[in-house]
């Protein structure tokens, strides 16, 4: 299995902070942000590259976090983009990536400014076990936060039937976080969605047209993840 992290964000709402710096790298307790997510799946031995995916204005970060770092298989790549205004977006991040790296593979889509208090092997388990592409999921109770994120209606076996990215009235308390796995034979649809029109800036636009024509099983997350959206999201846990 290969690992897309996407790290291509300009994180503007940490600004001065990450304004010529990025957010994946910046320090938590002595380590660089992404590494956390590394260092989990690395002691599990679950992937066998991983695919960085920054911008061009901080690409020269990422390839001296690289060259120093002790895995040896990880591919750096810039996309090219160097403001908030001309960014990708995730989705074509994400075919970035295939397309740079030739993956042809299953493979782990993360994006790099999240921490987790649980290992990600449940969730590699997990779609293995499905033999599916597969999304976490965990309960919100509050409509406001359900409104501004993915929300899906799963099954008793764990399937999505229906998705809505940010629902003005949410279906179900499952919201969808970015943490992704598509199986070998379903990641030419990510070029496919994007021909089709679909949304690409975020992620869990993605994820709704990707619902209606492909099985997807949805993984409860056994613990929480952190999101570090802004300065002091970042000096709380720093």
């Amino acid at each position: 299995m290969k690992c897309v992290l996407l790290c291509a964000g300009y994180a503007t709402r940490m600004y001065p902070l990450t304004e010529n710096f990025p957010k994946p790298l910046l320090d938590i307790k002595g380590k660089a942000l992404i590494d956390y997510l590394i260092e989990d799946l690395d002691s599990n031995n679950l992937i066998d590259e991983y695919i960085i995916v920054s911008n061009h204005k901080f690409i020269n970060y990422f390839e001296s976090w690289r060259n120093n770092h002790k895995n040896n298989n990880i591919i750096v790549l810039d996309d090219g983009s160097i403001s908030n205004e001309t960014r990708l977006g995730a989705v074509k991040d994400i075919w970035f990536a295939i397309e740079q790296a030739n993956i042809n593979d299953d493979i782990l889509v993360l994006v790099g400014d999240n921490l987790l208090n649980f290992s990600l092997k449940g969730f590699i388990d997990f779609a293995e076990d499905k033999n599916s592409n597969a999304v976490m999921r965990y309960y919100e109770s509050e409509k406001a936060r359900l409104q501004r994120t993915g929300v899906a209606v799963i099954d008793e076996n764990d399937k999505i039937v229906e998705m809505e990215e940010k629902p003005k009235e949410p279906k179900s308390n499952w919201a969808i976080p970015p943490f992704y796995i598509f199986k070998k034979d379903s990641i030419i649809e990510i070029k496919n969605g994007i021909e089709s029109g679909c949304k690409t800036d975020a992620p869990g636009g993605f994820i709704e047209w990707f619902c209606k024509r492909n099985d997807v099983y949805a993984y409860e997350m056994p613990g929480k993840r952190i999101d570090i959206g802004n300065l002091e999201d970042y000096y709380n846990i720093k």
